[in-house]
């Protein structure tokens, strides 16, 4: 292992002084780990659960530190690891997350495949509940670097891949064509795409999204140029990739992530080559944004066809 300079080694006790605050560890490992890392104010605060302000103070003290550089971008401030401080930063998050993510208690577990039970009563096992639950809170757990969310997060991820298992059984007789947009992160062009698809088709399709190597957060500028449009997703979170969301998709969009998603016979899949969000301006992403609508309207004007041509009409 190499031994840290003299420098170094007080930069890292100056961070580990800074960051004796848990709130700013966290903080500071959401930056890094966001997608082009760097990340806004509001994000993190709605991450976290806290007040702005709050989240100000704690960044402004790690920017004064030099932790943090502060970047304005007309009427939104962007906070990135300051150039030259990476390695203080790596060896700061080391120390402070070397522990793996807290494991839900049993009780959480039992309760959410209680609830799960009896939404999929008679569809499904208890057995195969509880094993979809905890196989769902693993996947997660890998990921995970904030833990208040990984109880709901785990309950929603598992219903979904419950909904996708009943499809391909065959043991639900809806006839809703159903799309999934994969893409590495799942934070920033498969979310556009599935949000723009459910604005434009509402329940007339059924779609999910994935990531080859999902992020922890949807890129806030993704929110930012739907929100522009009209176009809600709250509440959407980036999930790994699973076998029976692709064995249940009619469609299977594709971008950017290789051969990361299963072929299976009797699907639709597309490969849409689109520019990764991550590092670009907001009208970058915007431009994104654009041609992902232009795409998801030729795709639904597809699906509403093939629907038309298989029911006669």
């Amino acid at each position: 292992m190499a031994i840290p300079t003299r420098d170094a080694a007080a930069g890292i006790a100056r961070s580990l002084k800074v960051l004796t605050d848990p709130t700013r560890v966290q903080l500071l490992g959401m930056v890094v780990d966001s997608p082009g890392g760097r990340a806004l104010v509001g994000q993190l605060a709605t991450a976290l659960g806290l007040s702005q302000p709050t989240v100000s103070h704690h960044m402004r003290v790690m920017v004064e530190e030099g932790l943090l550089e502060r970047e304005q971008d007309g009427r939104v401030a962007w906070y990135s690891v300051a150039p030259g401080r990476q390695a203080d930063v790596t060896e700061v998050l080391r120390a402070r997350r070397g522990a793996p993510p807290i494991p839900l208690a049993p009780a959480v577990l039992e309760r959410i495949t209680e609830d799960l039970a009896m939404r999929f009563r008679g569809v499904f096992s208890v057995e195969t509940i509880d094993r979809y639950v905890g196989e769902s809170y693993a996947l997660l757990a890998e990921r995970a670097r904030i833990t208040r969310y990984l109880p709901s997060l785990t309950s929603r991820f598992a219903g979904e891949r419950l909904s996708a298992l009943a499809t391909v059984e065959n043991l639900v007789t809806d006839e809703t064509p159903e799309v999934l947009f994969v893409c590495v992160q799942n934070a920033g062009r498969s979310q556009m795409a599935s949000a723009i698809l459910r604005s434009l088709a509402g329940d007339r399709v059924r779609v999910r999204t994935a990531g080859s190597e999902p992020a922890e957060l949807v890129n806030p500028l993704v929110i930012n140029v739907l929100d522009e449009v009209g176009i809600p997703i709250a509440g959407e979170y980036p999930k790994p990739l699973t076998d029976e969301v692709v064995r249940a998709a009619d469609y299977v969009i594709t971008m950017g992530c290789g051969d990361a998603c299963p072929v299976y016979p009797g699907r639709r899949y597309l490969d849409w080559d689109l520019a990764d969000p991550v590092g670009l301006p907001l009208d970058g992403v915007r431009a994104v944004r654009d041609d992902i609508t232009r795409r998801v309207r030729d795709l639904l004007t597809e699906i509403e066809m093939s629907a038309a041509r298989v029911n006669g009409s």
